[in-house]
């Protein structure tokens, strides 16, 4: 995917930076999803789009994982 290959060019700082960015981002849609479940006349298709935006969100972040802190089996 072209997302990876553009954090792979970047410095472990900056991943750093934006993996901090990320968990945010994956925390705000978790309490939005949250909120317009717990409301019966909310909307299903907006909630499906903001889960699969969580798990977009959630794939980024165990990239950035796995390159800042890869196993390492010893």
């Amino acid at each position: 995917m072209n997302m990876y290959r553009d954090l792979s060019m970047k410095s472990d700082e900056v991943l750093r930076v934006e993996l901090e960015e990320f968990r945010r981002q994956h925390r705000d849609l978790d309490a939005a999803i949250q909120a317009l479940e717990e409301n019966p006349a909310s909307d299903r298709l907006t909630i499906r789009r903001l889960k699969q935006q969580k798990l977009r969100l959630k794939d980024r972040i165990a990239w950035i994982e796995d390159r800042l802190y890869p196993d390492i089996i010893a």
